[in-house]
């Protein structure tokens, strides 16, 4: 089914296919209509918020490659996109590739969305890689568990947002991560990794390379929930605050998967660890934008447009001019999460904490909604872009939010589960 909006010429705007109309990719759709683009939106959901500002409106899943490939034929358009989500992220190089149009190799985005093959290729490469393996069942996981050193990760091998991972201690926890895992897994795979353990804060951020060269990267510092699932982050702050010799380890290693898998000009979000020898894991390096407005958030600290950038990227145009820019001031985003289940009432924010730290908020939930605690970034209810006027002044706020921000939940307010009690005996060194 197509929309197509208005009786207009627009033969002399380029045509951008964006995949994805959600509410996390709202962002992107409205920048590219701000930059002049013609823009064409694919989602299987008839009533998907971005198919408001699309000029025309696809009923086709993101993940059909051939689907895709035979609309973006069929419209000749001059550039793809999937923001901020890495189900698409695979069709977008599938289809540039086939039409000649600006991506990164398909067989390289491959090996990134798909944490199996991306373990298979750290280890060929000599990158330091907890001992992993994918499987297909818990059959096949449990004849091979004893090889492995507590605790270990069960993670599907392609879904983001922390859906479906578990951390646990023994086999008797096993079947049950990992059914778990395949519920959220497209091709009912998983893989099982030893757990790095973390010195200093967990890290994610955004970066961009111009023509396979990291040129920007602003990474952030990541705080997890104590709720359904401890491997949701819930605050992000920056900025990162390690050494600038940690970082310039951290930035190494990933230009080291930039230049052997050929990569080009755009957009990534990192997932990386750092264990207490300063050895580097690079966790993830998914080649999109940052979700839960990390790129908002990046823009406001540095003042660098990290979604402008994507779009011009997908439209072939120069992206010369961008240069590393170091971030001023404190910044954070918070997922405002449900400890529990129930029924949604509202949400109450203390006044002062809302007129001086919180530059934008949006919920996604209406009262009497239901509601379910925090398993996956999929069941968050909204956002908050925050500032603060000093490091102190961002550690004392974020550590007290459950007095700032409340959840009315089945008539009672309760506080929001708080990532930093999980870290209590670091708290001194959190931000």
């Amino acid at each position: 089914m197509v929309q197509v909006k208005g009786k207009k010429r627009w033969n002399n705007l380029k045509k951008l296919l964006m995949l994805g109309g959600s509410l996390s990719q709202l962002s992107a759709i409205k920048k590219a209509r701000e930059m002049g683009c013609y823009i064409i939106v694919c989602d299987t959901n008839e009533d998907a918020p971005g198919k408001q500002y699309a000029h025309e409106f696809y009923n086709i899943s993101t993940t059909d490659k051939e689907a895709v490939l035979k609309l973006a034929k069929s419209l000749h358009i001059d550039g793809i996109v999937c923001y901020a989500a890495d189900s698409g992220a695979p069709t977008v190089a599938y289809v540039a590739e086939k039409l000649g149009l600006p991506s990164h190799p398909y067989k390289s985005v491959e090996i990134l969305t798909n944490k199996d093959l991306f373990r298979k290729f750290q280890k060929e490469n000599n990158f330091n890689v907890p001992k992993a393996k994918g499987f297909n069942s818990f059959d096949e996981a449990k004849i091979y568990f004893h090889h492995f050193k507590m605790p270990v990760m069960i993670k599907p091998v392609d879904s983001s947002g922390s859906r479906g991972v578990s951390k646990i201690e023994s086999l008797d926890q096993l079947e049950e991560k990992v059914e778990n895992a395949l519920k959220f897994s497209s091709s009912k795979r998983f893989i099982i990794e030893e757990y790095i353990e973390n010195f200093g804060p967990h890290i994610g951020g955004d970066g961009f390379s111009v023509d396979g060269k990291l040129v920007f990267r602003c990474f952030s510092n990541e705080y997890f929930s104590k709720g359904t699932n401890p491997f949701v982050p819930v605050i992000t702050t920056w900025p990162y605050r390690m050494s600038e010799h940690i970082q310039e380890k951290i930035h190494y290693e990933i230009q080291r998967v930039l230049d052997l898998l050929n990569m080009k000009t755009g957009s990534y979000n990192f997932d990386i660890r750092v264990d207490e020898n300063e050895n580097v894991y690079l966790i993830e390096i998914a080649p999109r934008n940052g979700g839960d407005c990390n790129p908002e958030a990046t823009q406001y600290a540095t003042g660098v447009d990290l979604i402008k950038y994507t779009i011009k990227a997908a439209l072939g145009e120069d992206c010369s001019d961008l240069q590393m820019v170091e971030p001023i001031g404190y910044w954070a985003t918070y997922v405002i999460n449900s400890d529990k289940s129930g029924i949604f009432k509202g949400l109450e924010i203390q006044n002062d904490f809302l007129e001086k730290n919180v530059v934008e908020h949006e919920l996604l939930v209406k009262p009497n909604d239901s509601i379910s605690s925090l398993s996956g970034s999929h069941e968050k209810l909204g956002l908050m872009l925050l500032t603060f006027n000093s490091k102190s002044d961002m550690h004392e706020k974020l550590s007290n939010m459950e007095d700032l921000v409340k959840l009315k939940v089945n008539k009672l307010i309760i506080s929001l589960s708080l990532p930093f009690l999980i870290l209590q005996e670091k708290m001194a060194i959190l931000i």
